[in-house]
């Protein structure tokens, strides 16, 4: 009896697989880059001399946006600078080594910042209580400090494209507004223009692309242990809708900025008290009998567009 072919087969099995793999990983950084150079370009990140401090906390999507943004910046067509920073929180059980030693492997500039913030936090929210408020005001100020003694002039966050949706869906539940995340504005001091080159990208794209590259991904003891969040639960939320209907958070997404103010309710934005029939028709006018209009599939911006200005 022949036993060499069931090996031979199992060997042609693997080699297949991995083939595939490699394939899959070649499309999702492929995407993962043209995404992410999409946005610096659609809302103009990054300019000309800019030094970007990336704000790198341990986890996914803040590795993932220092990775490629190092990727793009050998092949953009400006040239910027990058600082990698690290608020040491002063968590227990935190592998304060494991970051310093990541980013030495990198080759790219980098600074530790150590503030007891953990302390803080510990001592002025009570237990079981959401720690995000002090903790985000307390990170903030001291990211900005840091900021200005490195000189940077934008300040880059690791938010996606879901932390931009759900935002938005809080401030409606539970704030009353219409209010999201934005990719790019000057920070509430004045100071500086935050940007989130990430704002296109899907999380699970950043999940996949995070066990691929290895990350040294480090949790989070304070917000990211708390699942009684009302950002987890509608998280949850809209990967369910996700499952349902695919396509919808990116729906979303783009409705963010595919706005008709006379078809909101902002008096502030749109004079509706002052407005009259004009008598000429108007294809933005109400469609005051007709049915509700389909949702259709977004269009997605044209990836050469990218190519042209050399993101890609």
């Amino acid at each position: 009896m022949n036993t060499d072919v069931p090996v031979i087969d199992a060997a042609a099995d693997e080699a297949k697989k991995a083939k595939k793999h490699a394939f899959e990983i070649n499309k999702l950084s492929k995407r993962l880059h043209r995404q992410v150079g999409q946005a610096i370009t659609d809302f103009g990140m990054i300019a000309d001399g800019d030094k970007v401090m990336v704000c790198v906390s341990g986890g996914k999507d803040s590795y993932s946006l220092l990775d490629i943004l190092l990727n793009l910046q050998k092949r953009a067509p400006i040239r910027f600078s990058i600082v990698a920073v690290n608020l040491d929180q002063k968590q227990p059980g935190f592998p304060a080594e494991v970051l310093p030693n990541y980013l030495s492997g990198l080759g790219v500039d980098f600074h530790i910042e150590t503030q007891d913030t953990y302390s803080i936090v510990k001592k002025h929210i009570p237990e079981g209580q959401t720690m995000c408020s002090l903790c985000s005001r307390l990170r903030r100020g001291i990211l900005y400090r840091v900021a200005r003694e490195l000189g940077a002039t934008k300040i880059a966050l690791g938010h996606h494209r879901d932390d931009i949706v759900v935002t938005m869906l809080m401030n409606m539940f539970f704030g009353s507004r219409i209010k999201g995340m934005p990719p790019k504005l000057v920070s509430d001091n004045g100071e500086f223009v935050v940007i989130r080159p990430l704002a296109y990208v899907d999380e699970t794209d950043l999940e996949r692309w995070a066990a691929h590259r290895q990350f040294p991904i480090i949790p989070c003891s304070l917000c990211g242990s708390q699942e009684n969040l009302q950002r987890v639960q509608t998280k949850k939320m809209i990967r369910e809708w996700e499952r349902q209907y695919p396509g919808r958070i990116d729906n979303m997404l783009t409705a963010m900025g595919n706005i008709t103010l006379s078809h909101m309710m902002d008096r502030q934005l749109f004079p509706f008290q002052t407005i009259q029939a004009t008598g000429r028709p108007d294809p933005q006018g109400d469609k005051a009998f007709d049915e509700d209009e389909d949702c259709v599939k977004p269009v997605n911006a044209p990836a050469e567009q990218v190519v042209r200005l050399g993101w890609e």
